[in-house]
């Protein structure tokens, strides 16, 4: 859907480009000549505007110039029974984006309104990119895990991707909301058009304002030019609002507004700018406690959360944690150059034992480390660890201080190594066939000393 103007004094031919354009699922207003169009156009912000280039008063080459002055963005297609080559010319170096002869067939305006709006969202995924992180897609066969619980969020995904409800995805933060979201729209009827990505927690609230609905040139100090926000780079397509319970109150009344009248100003903006997008919001807080304290629009939090998607830890899907693993290890033995490696069994009974904090994202990093760190060609117990700090293990009785079997046998391993070398750690990392550096790990991990180490400090 498209918010467009058509400027023809000729009230046939603009009432039949209006049937025909609202047809075709696009918002539609018709006008009959520049000074009503510039009323318009000085309350809207418009998507594509069509203009006769021969009309009453101001003529249809002047209203271009006004167009193009007021928001370059929109796109002018003009059309004109006068047609020479010095026309097209002059509309096309004021800023014309398309030319059309009188008379056409319906088919011609159409194709030509399709072209012009394709660009101007190749456009808007272009600045979007030039703003933002990668931009991946998902379908959801691309979702790693075997679990029942996450087959049934999958089903789910699937069954709303067709509709344009609001969705609500819930979890705590590293189980893979965004993937969904991107499966969702994947899945859609939107899919080829922009999914935007934005975390709400990740910008300062008045920055984050800026970044969803754009600003105008002068809206700020810093605010040097225009820029579209993420709402106008998103239209026709899908808008991921992740983390959204960390958005202030003042904000989430500005989403509403968004939600139930598809439509905002930019910062700084008087003119109101229409859109066509599907929201998918997010969050690991209990927005419905949040209500209850004030903390979070009640209105907001039931327009967003028309369908609830929850989606479960990884403790609560430990059958997920091998096959996450092995993706992991294929894509970082690719990405820093290595064969393939292998896990062994311990080492995938030791991820099994950890409760995962950080679920999906905590595991990509664990097995980084290990891709990395590791010199052999199988991932073993001692390459396992976590970017900050060890693994928190279940607990077993038997007073070991709270760390699991295999765990204590590591520890026993490179005891055993370094008695028989002598304490030297070097040489018990190459009887271990390890680096120096991991050997230097494990011994800060388990708190390893020997007074020969503390002389030589």
């Amino acid at each position: 859907m498209a918010h467009i103007l058509i400027v023809e004094d000729d009230i046939n031919l603009g009432q039949i480009l209006f049937q025909e354009l609202k047809k075709h699922n696009h918002v539609v207003e018709l006008v009959e000549n520049a000074e009503a169009a510039m009323a318009r156009i000085n309350k809207y912000i418009y998507d594509l505007i069509i203009t006769d280039l021969k009309l009453p008063g101001m003529d249809g080459i002047e209203l271009l110039k006004k167009i193009k002055g007021s928001n370059q963005s929109t796109i002018v297609i003009v059309m004109t029974g006068y047609a020479s080559v010095d026309t097209a010319v002059v509309a096309m170096k004021n800023g014309a984006q398309d030319f059309i002869q009188k008379p056409f067939g319906l088919h011609e305006i159409v194709q030509k309104v399709d072209d012009a709006l394709a660009l101007k969202r190749m456009k808007n995924e272009i600045d979007y990119l030039r703003h933002t992180q990668e931009n991946v897609i998902y379908r959801t066969s691309d979702i790693i895990g075997v679990s029942s619980s996450l087959k049934k969020v999958l089903h789910m995904a699937e069954k709303v991707a067709k509709a344009d409800s609001t969705l609500l995805l819930t979890g705590e933060t590293g189980v893979g909301k965004g993937l969904i979201a991107g499966a969702i729209h994947h899945n859609s009827n939107r899919s080829d058009n922009n999914f935007v990505q934005v975390n709400c927690a990740a910008l300062p609230q008045n920055i984050l304002e800026s970044e969803l609905f754009g600003h105008e040139r002068g809206a700020f100090t810093g605010a040097v030019k225009l820029r579209t926000g993420r709402f106008e780079q998103a239209n026709m397509g899908t808008i991921f609002l992740d983390e959204i319970g960390d958005m202030d109150m003042s904000l989430q009344s500005k989403i509403l507004r968004v939600l139930e009248e598809r439509e905002f100003e930019r910062l700084g903006g008087e003119r109101t700018i229409k859109v066509d997008v599907r929201v998918i919001a997010a969050t690991n807080q209990d927005l419905y406690q949040m209500v209850q304290e004030g903390k979070f629009r009640e209105d907001l939090y039931y327009r967003i959360n028309v369908v609830n998607i929850p989606i479960p830890s990884i403790r609560e899907r430990k059958e997920d944690i091998e096959p996450l693993a092995r993706y992991f290890i294929k894509k970082y033995s690719l990405e820093f150059n290595k064969p393939e490696m292998d896990i062994d069994r311990a080492a995938l009974d030791l991820l099994r034992s950890y409760d995962w904090p950080g679920n999906v994202r905590e595991i990509r990093n664990c097995i980084e480390r290990a891709v990395l760190l590791s010199d052999g060609s199988v991932i073993r117990t001692i390459d396992i660890s976590i970017q900050d700090g060890e693994p928190r293990m279940e607990k077993e009785s038997g007073g070991n201080g709270g760390l699991s079997s295999l765990a204590l046998n590591e520890k026993e391993i490179i005891l055993d190594a370094l008695k028989r070398n002598d304490w030297i750690q070097k040489d018990a990392a190459e009887t271990l066939g390890i680096s120096k550096r991991v050997i230097h790990y494990k011994i800060r991990k388990y708190g390893i000393t020997h007074p020969r180490w503390l002389k030589n400090r």
